[in-house]
C-alpha cells in the first residue's frame, strides 16, 4: 500500500504538502543451498526467481507493489534449514517463499513454513511426502505447493528407460545417505517393482564418498547392466570415474542431478552418455518463450552457462506462479494465496510448460507425468535424448 506523509513549514503561510511514499514492497523468502555440493542447484534456482521477480517488477510488480527477495543459504544442511526458515518468519517476515534445493532441509523445515501459514513453493527438492504430509497429519489446509518432479515422477520414468525402452533386466541401484538418496531408491525399488524386478545390487555412500571401487565390483559381479542413481553432482562423477578405471561401461540412468555442472564437469568424458529425467533442456532452436528465458538469463547473470537448467526453470515458473497467485488473491494472507493457487483463473506462461490450474485443493504437484523428457550428456552438455520430445515452435 501507499502511505502518505505531510510536510508543514511556516512561512508567509502554513505551507503543507502530501508526498506519496514508495509502495511497501512484497517481500518473498527464497532458501536453498548457495554454497556446498548442492550449490549448482540453489544458484541457479535462485538466479530463476530472480530474473522471474525483475520481470514481474518491470511490468509493475503485484497489487502494485515491487517484489522484494529475501535470500538464505542452508547450505544444504537440514539444521540451518530450521534456522533460515526462523529468520525468514520472524525476522524477515516474508509472506511466501519460493525455493529449497535439499530434500532432507526441506522435511526438516516446512513445517515452520505450514504452522505459520506461510505458502512454500518448492522448486527442487523432490521428496514426493513433502506435498502431502501435512494432510495425513489431520491439517485442514495444505501450505506447501510443488513445480519440480517429484520422485515418485522421476522413478517410474528411469525405470522406463532402463527395461521398457533398453531391455536391461539387471539394474543395480547407486543412493547417497541423505534423505533425498534414500526417498529415491524407496521410489525406485517401488517402480522395479511394479516391472516385476528387484535391484540387482544397492549401494549406499555417504556425501563426499572417494572409494566407491568396492561396490561398483560387487554390482559387476552380481551381473548388473546398468547403473541407476539417485544422488548429487560430485557423488556421481566419482562412480563414473571409479567405473572407467575398472574399465566397466555399463549405462549410468538416474534422476535429473545427472545434469548438474559439477557431475558434468568432473567426470568430464566418463560422465557421456548419462541419462536422466530433465523439466527442461535448453537449446539454441527452442520455443520463443524458452528462447526469451535463456537469453534474459544469460543477460542479466552474464554467463553462457546454467549449471542447473531445470533448477533455473522451476525456480522461474514457481516464482510466476506465485506472483499470479498473490495477484489473484488481492492479499497477501496465507489462506487466500493457498486458495489462489488451488484454482488459478488464468494461465501462467512459464519456461517448463504452460500452466493451466496445475494445483487443487487435493494436488499441490504442478508437473504431471508428460511433462519431464529423458536427456543425457553429450559433449559436455545435456541434450534431448530422444528429439521427438522436443518442444515445437
Amino acid at each position: 500500500m501507499r502511505s502518505i506523509s505531510i510536510i508543514c513549514g511556516i512561512g508567509l503561510g502554513l505551507l503543507c504538502s502530501l508526498v506519496l511514499a514508495a509502495p511497501q514492497p512484497i517481500r518473498i523468502g527464497v532458501p536453498g543451498a548457495f554454497t556446498g555440493g548442492s550449490a549448482p542447484m540453489g544458484l541457479s534456482m535462485r538466479n530463476g526467481i530472480r530474473l522471474a521477480a525483475a520481470e514481474i517488477n518491470k511490468a509493475g510488480g503485484v497489487l502494485g507493489r515491487p517484489i522484494e527477495l529475501v535470500e538464505r543459504d542452508d547450505g544444504g544442511i537440514p539444521a540451518r534449514g530450521i534456522k533460515v526458515a526462523q529468520q525468514l518468519l520472524t525476522q524477515d517476515r516474508v509472506v511466501a517463499v519460493v525455493g529449497f534445493v535439499n530434500t532432507g532441509v526441506a522435511l526438516a523445515a516446512s513445517k515452520n513454513y505450514q504452522d505459520a501459514r506461510v505458502p512454500v513453493m518448492l522448486a527442487v527438492a523432490t521428496a514426493a511426502i513433502l506435498t502431502r504430509q501435512f494432510p495425513l497429519h489431520g491439517n485442514t489446509d495444505n501450505y506447501i505447493f510443488r513445480v519440480a518432479a517429484a520422485d515418485d515422477l522421476q522413478a517410474p520414468l528411469i525405470v522406463r528407460e532402463a527395461v521398457q525402452r533398453s531391455g536391461y533386466r539387471k539394474l543395480a541401484i547407486f543412493a547417497d545417505n541423505t534423505n533425498y538418496g534414500y526417498q529415491g531408491l524407496m521410489e525406485l525399488e517401488r517402480a522395479l517393482g511394479q516391472n516385476g524386478l528387484k535391484p540387482s545390487y544397492v549401494a549406499r555412500f555417504n556425501l563426499q564418498e572417494r572409494d566407491m571401487a568396492n561396490a561398483l565390483l560387487q554390482a559387476r559381479n552380481v551381473g548388473s547392466q546398468a547403473i541407476l542413481t539417485y544422488a548429487i553432482g560430485p557423488e556421481l562423477a566419482e562412480l563414473a570415474n571409479t567405473m572407467s578405471r575398472m574399465d566397466w561401461k555399463v549405462p549410468i540412468i538416474g534422476s535429473w542431478t545427472l545434469s548438474m555442472s559439477n557431475f558434468i564437469d568432473n567426470a568430464g568424458p566418463n560422465g557421456e552418455g548419462a541419462r536422466m529425467v530433465q523439466s527442461y533442456i535448453p537449446a539454441e532452436d527452442d520455443t520463443p518463450r524458452r528462447r526469451d528465458f535463456l537469453d534474459g538469463y544469460q543477460w542479466l547473470f552474464h554467463t553462457r552457462r546454467i549449471p542447473s537448467p531445470p533448477s533455473a526453470a522451476q525456480g522461474y515458473d514457481g516464482m510466476k506462479l506465485m506472483a499470479e497467485a498473490i495477484r489473484q488473491a488481492g492479499s497477501l494472507d496465507g489462506i487466500a494465496i493457498v486458495r489462489a493457487l488451488e484454482n488459478l483463473h488464468q494461465p501462467v506462461a512459464g519456461v517448463i510448460t504452460t500452466y493451466k490450474q496445475p494445483f487443487s485443493r487435493n494436488d499441490h504437484e504442478a508437473l504431471e507425468l508428460n511433462v519431464p523428457v529423458i536427456g543425457k550428456v553429450e559433449r559436455g552438455r545435456v541434450v534431448y535424448a530422444y528429439p521427438a520430445d522436443k518442444p515445437r515452435q
